[in-house]
């Protein structure tokens, strides 16, 4: 008689659980419209089956994001259960988050020990992106976890000898290629590794097997691209961020080689910088009265006027950033920018560059001397509001410090992902040694070995990739949580069991330097930040150290390891909590202490505004027509379709540059009166649209619709990154006579 399997709860997983769902879902509510760009997209996908097949970003299914639907498909699920909320649509991100935990856990605890399962999902639990990802409507908390469950299919094929496992866990893959498109395929060296050294059919088998998995992965890979270029491009939305109306050169253009090389097409003059990772402007936050609270500070006009005179880079002087209608292209200390709406609660904090001055939201403390290292580029979003993502330092457009084998370590892209990395390098040679089968010969792996050598693989080529990557942002470094993770989990049990060996045993060692190696790399990132807090991390690291040597050879030495552990997880934990307690979901989310006091804003994509009175304006006298207005990008348009749900044009997709519309086609939906309007947001990728439209346009004044500028509920996004948007401009009305 087989015997049935009891199921034992695990209290310490369930608190791990319910402390990532508080992480990633508290003050949820305050989300605004998330990522605005993503958000529209599910406005328009809940609309029709047509828009949630293509993942159109508008109602009328002109355009698709830059992105496979895959992910946009749980999320509009959503919104159309629960209409569409910041809360609704980031909803599934959260859930995917919390399964990431579990699957992390129960992929570990099998093969090693219920301890080192607990201390890697804490460790995911309290990873700082993993937190901010998770909090957004981006895709990346998606992706993750079904490169989690693409993982435990593959284990659990191997420990039950299910073939069709396989086949199912490369199948998935393809499905996530359908979330973030090449950027699931930098696990499967990894998983191609694993199944070789862990399968036990023989050679005949094993390559029939991977050879139907990998048959498996191509189809799921390629049948939704496939399908949409089959299509003809008059029956379907054009393909966003691509040039040549194609999802595979998107996937191997724009969401492919570019990201490793630099981006080279569609960026005119939208992303200054781009690409160019070796040039890194540091940068130094300054004091002023008031730093602007995004939560609760309410919107100024909206900047109008024309390019003014470029930011001064003369220390101690605030360049001034030009206007431009609709806030312009971002700064870099080259006057690309248009000047931010003034808030109520004072001036933001002044940024002092390389290439001039800018502002972004800070802590009040964040000056020299007292909140140290301060961090901001040459201009961002909207005319100046920081540098990149949360204002961060260097990597032109993005944040991403120089690139180079230390790159994960720098001050850029380190506090977001690298806080346990020495504990996490350190424990797999730890463990690889553990778990080393004397008995056989030196390639003959255990499968203990075989496990750390997947985490290895995943973890190897990803930070390898993002330590030469020239376009990625700093939240993609999520790929390298759950291998991180995993190590520092399965690491500190066998460092802790190693260490109870003589000191003449170099294993003995490997635990204490990992705990001073990590507390120093945390000391450091905190002194980023803080002045005198980083002694705090030094006293508690010493503290455990101590403790562990004191009770080497006694009982309560797991309590002591408790300490340790403790004292290193503190720093990183509280970097985790802060997009919780300032109700962070952005377009380029990240975490850290200038969350605290910006409310939430990290700089990146995210937050457009809506002029309420041109929105009534346009809708008042749309008439027939199949759009309420056209205008550059999807910064500009995507704030209208989630107020109106209704059709906007951007002509030029997500940068403003994609090629999807002709000036004869434009100007046959004039004819037509399909189109009516055309809002110019200060600036065009297809500059013979715009200056038609100019030329022949007639200028609706201002005094019309008013000047009334409404914001997301929560405006902690910072504006659009290079996007403009700012929800003004000039509107010009167009009719048939127009057009000759």
């Amino acid at each position: 008689m087989k015997k049935i399997k009891q199921w034992t709860l695990d209290w310490w997983l369930i608190g791990i659980l319910v402390l990532a769902a508080f992480l990633y879902s508290w003050n949820i509510w305050e989300a605004g419209n998330a990522n605005d760009y993503y958000t529209a997209a599910i406005t328009s996908m809940i609309q029709s089956w047509h828009n949630f097949w293509y993942g159109a970003f508008d109602p009328a299914g002109f355009i698709t994001v830059d992105k496979p639907p895959v992910a946009l498909w749980f999320m509009a699920i959503s919104a159309k259960i629960f209409g569409v909320h910041g809360w609704s649509v980031v909803l599934p991100s959260i859930l995917f988050g919390i399964g990431s935990v579990a699957l992390i856990y129960n992929m570990i605890k099998p093969r090693f020990n219920v301890w080192a399962a607990r201390l890697a999902a804490l460790a995911l639990t309290l990873t700082p992106i993993v937190v901010a990802d998770s909090r957004t409507n981006n895709m990346d908390a998606t992706l993750q976890f079904f490169l989690l469950l693409a993982s435990w299919c593959l284990m659990k094929a191997i420990t039950n000898r299910k073939p069709w496992l396989v086949i199912m866990s490369f199948a998935l893959i393809g499905v996530s290629f359908n979330i973030k498109m090449l950027q699931a395929f930098m696990i499967l060296p990894a998983l191609l590794l694993f199944f070789w050294l862990a399968s036990k059919q023989q050679l005949w088998r094993r390559l029939a097997t991977l050879g139907i998995a990998l048959a498996a992965m191509a189809v799921m890979t390629l049948a939704w691209p496939l399908q949409v270029d089959s299509t003809a491009a008059s029956q379907r939305p054009y393909v966003g961020s691509s040039q040549t109306n194609s999802e595979m050169e998107l996937a191997f253009g724009y969401n492919g080689t570019e990201r490793l090389l630099g981006q080279t097409t569609g960026t005119g003059a939208a992303f200054p910088g781009m690409g160019n990772s070796k040039t890194k402007a540091t940068g130094e936050m300054n004091p002023t009265s008031g730093a602007t609270k995004g939560n609760n500070s309410k919107t100024g006009t909206a900047p109008t006027g024309t390019k003014g005179n470029p930011p001064t880079g003369t220390k101690g002087t605030t360049g001034t950033p030009p206007g431009g209608n609709g806030g312009g292209r971002p700064g870099n200390g080259q006057g690309q920018g248009g000047t931010p709406p003034a808030g109520t609660n004072g001036k933001q904090p002044t940024v002092k560059t390389k290439s001039g001055t800018s502002t972004n939201n800070a802590p009040a403390n964040f000056a020299e001397g007292n909140f140290k290292g301060g961090r901001g580029t040459g201009g961002g979003a909207a005319g100046g509001r920081g540098g990149g993502a949360a204002g961060g330092r260097g990597g032109g457009a993005f944040s991403i410090g120089n690139a180079g084998p230390l790159r994960l370590l720098q001050s850029d892209l380190g506090p977001q992902i690298s806080w346990l990395a020495p504990m996490a390098i350190i424990g797999f040679i730890s463990a690889f040694a553990y778990y080393l089968d004397r008995k056989r010969k030196w390639y003959q792996t255990t499968s203990q070995q075989n496990h750390l050598l997947f985490w290895l693989g995943w973890l190897v080529p990803v930070a390898g990739f993002f330590s030469i990557a020239s376009f990625f942002h700093p939240y993609y470094t999520i790929m390298l949580a759950p291998p991180l993770a995993a190590l520092f989990g399965i690491g500190t049990v066998t460092m802790f069991n190693q260490f109870k060996l003589s000191f003449k045993h170099w294993q003995s060692w490997l635990l204490p330097l990992a705990l001073a190696a990590t507390t120093a790399l945390q000391t450091w990132y905190v002194s980023l930040y803080y002045q005198w807090q980083p002694i705090l991390v030094v006293i508690a690291g010493v503290i455990g150290l101590a403790l562990l040597f004191i009770a080497r050879t006694k009982t309560w030495r797991k309590s002591a390891l408790g300490v340790a552990i403790a004292a290193i997880l503190a720093a990183p934990g509280f970097w985790s909590l802060t997009p919780t307690l300032a109700g962070s979901s952005s377009g380029i989310p990240t975490a850290g202490p200038t969350l605290l006091t910006s409310g939430g804003n990290s700089g990146g994509i995210g937050s457009g505004s809506v002029n309420s009175g041109l929105l009534k304006y346009v809708e008042a006298h749309q008439g027939n027509a199949k759009y309420l207005f056209a205008t550059s990008n999807a910064s500009t348009a995507a704030p209208y379709i989630i107020k109106s749900g209704k059709a906007v044009m951007a002509i030029g997709g997500f940068n403003g540059t994609d090629p999807a519309i002709t000036l004869k086609q434009f100007k046959a939906l004039v004819k037509s009166g399909d189109m009516k309007y055309y809002l110019s947001s200060g600036r065009s990728g297809n500059s013979k649209i715009e200056a038609w439209v100019e030329k022949v346009g007639k200028k609706v004044a201002a005094s019309k619709y008013g000047s009334k500028t409404t914001t997301n509920a929560q405006n902690n996004q910072g504006g659009r990154m290079a996007m403009g948007g700012m929800g003004s401009g000039t509107l010009y009305e167009l009719d048939a006579s127009m057009v000759k």
